[in-house]
């Protein structure tokens, strides 16, 4: 089965998490499929927290991929926050 989760990266106290594609048998940060973006939950005022490429998100999904708890609440804070960012 094919999962799209996050792989912890950055240092210690300053975690960078790419959401990625791979296996569910592959370790948490071991080798994956594909990166489709980024996560950084310590992004200042200016800098982008959030990035994912939805063109390849939504053909992972449509071959079957299913997105981890944690991925799937991002996209869903992502998605709300982007139509504001365009109103302004």
């Amino acid at each position: 089965m094919v999962v799209i989760r996050l792989s912890r990266g950055g240092a210690k106290a300053r975690p960078f998490f790419n959401i990625v594609v791979a296996d569910k048998r592959t370790r948490r940060d071991g080798r994956f499929i594909e990166r489709l973006g980024f996560y950084n939950p310590i992004a200042k005022g200016g800098e982008e927290s959030i990035r994912v490429a939805q063109d390849r998100l939504t053909y992972w999904k449509s071959v079957g991929a299913q997105a981890s708890p944690t991925v799937e609440r991002l996209l869903k804070q992502a998605a709300d926050k982007a139509p504001a960012a365009a109103a302004a």
